[in-house]
C-alpha cells in the first residue's frame, strides 16, 4: 500500500479472539477494512457468522460456569482491573494513532480515549469493592438481604464512534461483575479493538472471560442477540437498529441496554453567557466529526438574541478547522465512511430545501477525497423540517427562533429522541425548572456533555432503553435474589389437615 501515513505496527489482518487464541472465521470468511481519508481498504478482517458466535459464547459459558472469574472476591477482580487500567493508559499514543487512522477522528480528540477508557476500568473496580447492598429487617420476626450474583454472559455491540472507549464502558462493569463476555465491535472501525486481547491477557484475565468476534451487524450481531446462552445484550447504535435489537432478543427474553440516537437540543435564553453558550454550542455539535450520540444538533434561541447568536455562530462555524485528521490543528476530521458520508450529504441537500443554508454544505476546499463535509450551519428552520427531526450524525446544526418558555418546550421536546438537552441561562429557578420539563435523560445546565462516572447514562423516548452508569451498570450486569430468613414461627393455615 503506497500512502504515507499508514501507522506503525498495524496487524496485517485482524482475526476473532476466541477462548484466548486468535481465530479466523470457521468458513474463513472476511469483509475489507478501509480508512477514511483515502478510502482505500488497508486490512482484512475476520467475518464472524452463527458458527463463529457459538465458538465464542460456549466459551464465555464455560469460563462462567466452571472458570474462576465469576467465583473470584471483588477484590481480586478489582486488582485485574486496575491492571487493565495501567497498560490501557501505556497504549495512548498507538490507540490514538490507529482510532485516528481507522475512524477518521481529529488525533487531538482520540488522545484523550485510552486516559478515559482506563479511567472506566479503575472506577469499576472501586465500584464493586465499595458496593454493599440492601438489608431489610422485620424485628424479631424476619431478616431479608439482597444476594447478588453475575448474571451469565454479556453479549456486548459496540459502535464506530469513538470505539475503544465506548467498548471499556461496555466491558469494565460487565468483568467487574463477574460476566463472561462475547464483544461485537462496529465492522467500520475494528482495528483497535484487536488492543483489548494482548492488554487482557497480560492483565491476568482468564481465556474465556472476554471473547472478541468481528462481523457485521446483520450477522455477527445478529446471532448473538438471538442466542439462547447469552443472558444480556448491552448495544449502543441507532434507533433503527435498537428496534430490530428489542424484536429479537424477545424470543429468549433478554435483558437489554440500549442506548441509541439523540437530536438533542441546545436551549439559549436571552440572559445566557452568550460567549459560553458560543463555545459550548459549536464545540458540541462539531467536536468527534458531529459523529455522536449526544451532539446538540438542534440550537433553539430566544429571540432578543438570536440575530447576534446566529451572526457570531455562523463566523465560527466558517473558521472551523476541517482537515487530515492526523494534523494537530484539525478540528473536525474525515467521516468515518463513504455510506456515512452519502448519507450525511443527502441531508445537507434535504436542509437546503427546508431552511436557510448560512454556512458550509459542501466539501472544503482543498480536500478533493475522502469522506470530508464542511461545517453546516441551517438557520430559521421549521420544526417540521427532517433537519430538525432526524438524527443526522455529521457536523450539521439545526438553529431556530423562539419567543416564550413554553414554546422552547415544545419546540425541544418535539422529537422522538430524547438523550441529552443543554440549557442556557442565568436565571437559576428557570434552570432547573425547565430542565426537568425537557424529555431527555440528561441534562446539563450552563455546559456542554462533561459526564460523572456516577450518574445514570441513557435516554427517553427513541433514545433508548435502561441506564448505564455507576452503580446501574453493576445492576443491569447483576442478578440481585432477595433471600429472606425467619426468625420466628411462622403462622401456615394447615390445607388439608
Amino acid at each position: 500500500m503506497t500512502h504515507q501515513h499508514v501507522p506503525q505496527n498495524l496487524p496485517k489482518r485482524i482475526q476473532h479472539f476466541i477462548d484466548g487464541e486468535f481465530v479466523d472465521s470457521v468458513d474463513g470468511a472476511t469483509f475489507d477494512v478501509l480508512e477514511p481519508v483515502s478510502n482505500q481498504n488497508y486490512l482484512e478482517a475476520a467475518a464472524g457468522k452463527q458458527a463463529d458466535v457459538d465458538r465464542a459464547v460456549a466459551a464465555a459459558r464455560r469460563a462462567f460456569d466452571e472458570g474462576p472469574w465469576p467465583r473470584m472476591l471483588p477484590r481480586e477482580r478489582a486488582r485485574v482491573l486496575n491492571r487493565i487500567a495501567d497498560i490501557v493508559e501505556t497504549r495512548n499514543e498507538r490507540l490514538a494513532e490507529w482510532e485516528t487512522f481507522d475512524s477518521g477522528l481529529p488525533i487531538t480528540q482520540a488522545l484523550g480515549q485510552a486516559k478515559r477508557a482506563a479511567e472506566n476500568f479503575r472506577f469499576f473496580a472501586d465500584l464493586i469493592v465499595a458496593q454493599s447492598d440492601d438489608v431489610y429487617q422485620v424485628p424479631g420476626k424476619q431478616v431479608n438481604y439482597v444476594h447478588r450474583k453475575p448474571k451469565g454472559v454479556a453479549g456486548l455491540i459496540t459502535p464506530w464512534n469513538t470505539p475503544f472507549m465506548l467498548e471499556s464502558w461496555k466491558l469494565a462493569p460487565a468483568l467487574a461483575s463477574g460476566c463472561t463476555v462475547v464483544l461485537k465491535p462496529a465492522e467500520f472501525t475494528p482495528l483497535s479493538a484487536s488492543l483489548w486481547p494482548e492488554i487482557f491477557r497480560e492483565a491476568g484475565v482468564p481465556d474465556g472471560v472476554f471473547n472478541l468476534v468481528h462481523g457485521i451487524g446483520e450477522e455477527a450481531g445478529d446471532a448473538l442477540v438471538k442466542h439462547e446462552d447469552v443472558q444480556l445484550i448491552s448495544f449502543t447504535g441507532e434507533s433503527a437498529t435498537g428496534k430490530l435489537i428489542f424484536a429479537n432478543a424477545a424470543p429468549t427474553l433478554k435483558a437489554l441496554s440500549m442506548e441509541l440516537g439523540g437530536k438533542s437540543p441546545a436551549v439559549v435564553f436571552a440572559d445566557a453567557d452568550l460567549d459560553a453558550a458560543i463555545d459550548s454550542t459549536v464545540f458540541g455539535v462539531f467536536s468527534l466529526n458531529g459523529e455522536r450520540c449526544t451532539a446538540g444538533s438542534r440550537i433553539l434561541v430566544e429571540r432578543p438574541i438570536y440575530d447576534e447568536f446566529v451572526r457570531r455562530y455562523v463566523e465560527r462555524a466558517k473558521n472551523v478547522k476541517v482537515g487530515d485528521p492526523r494534523d494537530p490543528a484539525t478540528e473536525v476530521g474525515a467521516l468515518v465512511h463513504p455510506e456515512h458520508h452519502e448519507k450525511v450529504v443527502s441531508y445537507i441537500e434535504i436542509g437546503k430545501t427546508e431552511a436557510t443554508l448560512a454556512a458550509g454544505g459542501g466539501r472544503p476546499k482543498g480536500l478533493e477525497t475522502g469522506n470530508y463535509v464542511e461545517p453546516t450551519v441551517f438557520i430559521d428552520v421549521p420544526p417540521t423540517a427532517r433537519i430538525f427531526q432526524e438524527e443526522i450524525f455529521g457536523p450539521v446544526v439545526a438553529i431556530t427562533p423562539f419567543d416564550t418558555e413554553e414554546e422552547a418546550l415544545r419546540l425541544a421536546n418535539d422529537v422522538k429522541y430524547g438523550l441529552a438537552a443543554y440549557v442556557w441561562t442565568s436565571n437559576l429557578e428557570r434552570a432547573h425548572t425547565f430542565g426537568q420539563r425537557i424529555e431527555a435523560g440528561m441534562v446539563w445546565l450552563n455546559s456542554h456533555n462533561v459526564r460523572d462516572l456516577r450518574t445514570p447514562f441513557g435516554g427517553v423516548k427513541a433514545s433508548g432503553l435502561g441506564h448505564e452508569g455507576g452503580y446501574r451498570s453493576l445492576d443491569f450486569y447483576s442478578d440481585q435474589q432477595a433471600m429472606h430468613i425467619t426468625l420466628a414461627p411462622v403462622h401456615t393455615p394447615k390445607f388439608g389437615a
